[in-house]
């Protein structure tokens, strides 16, 4: 029997993980945006009469029951440091289709992270890419967090409209992107060239910005499969950005001109 190509099985991957799990959003920004996006499938609704007053209209168009709920007792099934704001509501998380699907959407660089996983950091740099137009962000399924609370709340409502695809693996899914014409520029301290500056070079050629972990930084085939290492420029020869604010730097840097 032929393999499946890989596009083919991530596409697959994502739709038997969205049928099968759900998410608690909490948070009032991240509630309401979830109620407000139509791809979204609700599932229940937790909130205190101070929140629903505060969502207003969002839960007036929600086709769907509030279970109203006393604060010191909230029934939704949160981590215990959760600042749910009086807001929680269960959903399945979004499908946005397969590799292919993001690259051929209208907008700036594709972000790929490789073995980012704090949800809050991801979630931070979902709110980044959606702030300066970034297709999608992309990510290893096995080292990134899937949709949560915590990341859904970083993320301010970004979750909501930003693409964020799990995919198999990310240096294959790089070449892939290399195969459409993108040109893929790996973010290095040891980058030969500013990231501005490869940006321009790359011309009307759309781009993928590949960030790493802190501290490990990028591994070896995914800094193989670039077609640049590129830095951030700093004015002193100490000091470095967390991954959510070199990826909010880099997709400035990318995109102003």
């Amino acid at each position: 029997m032929a393999k499946k190509p890989s596009w083919v099985v991530d596409k697959e991957r994502g739709r038997r993980e969205a049928a099968r799990e759900t998410v608690w959003l909490f948070g009032l920004h991240a509630v309401r945006d979830a109620l407000d996006n139509p791809a979204r499938t609700k599932l229940r609704l937790v909130l205190t009469r101070n929140a629903r007053d505060r969502l207003g209209d969002a839960v007036a168009a929600a086709d769907i029951p509030v279970e109203e709920a006393d604060p010191r007792r909230f029934p939704a099934p949160l981590d215990p440091g959760s600042v749910h704001q009086g807001a929680a509501l269960e959903v399945r998380p979004l499908d946005w289709g397969g590799l292919e699907d993001a690259a051929l959407r209208p907008g700036g660089p594709i972000v790929a992270l490789d073995r980012v996983t704090d949800p809050h950091n991801v979630g931070a740099i979902l709110r980044s890419a959606e702030v300066f137009g970034a297709r999608a962000v992309i990510a290893p399924a096995r080292h990134s967090p899937p949709e949560t609370g915590a990341l859904a709340k970083t993320a301010s409502g970004a979750l909501e409209r930003q693409p964020y695809l799990r995919i198999g693996n990310l240096a294959d899914g790089l070449i892939r992107l290399k195969d459409m014409g993108f040109v893929c520029l790996g973010l290095d301290g040891e980058g030969a060239q500013d990231v501005a500056a490869a940006a321009a070079e790359a011309g009307t050629r759309p781009i993928v910005l590949v960030l790493g972990a802190e501290g490990p930084g990028l591994r070896a085939r995914t800094k193989e499969t670039c077609d640049a290492l590129v830095r951030i420029g700093a004015a002193g020869a100490f000091g470095s950005l967390n991954v959510s604010n070199a990826a909010a730097v880099a997709l400035y840097a990318a995109t102003r001109g």
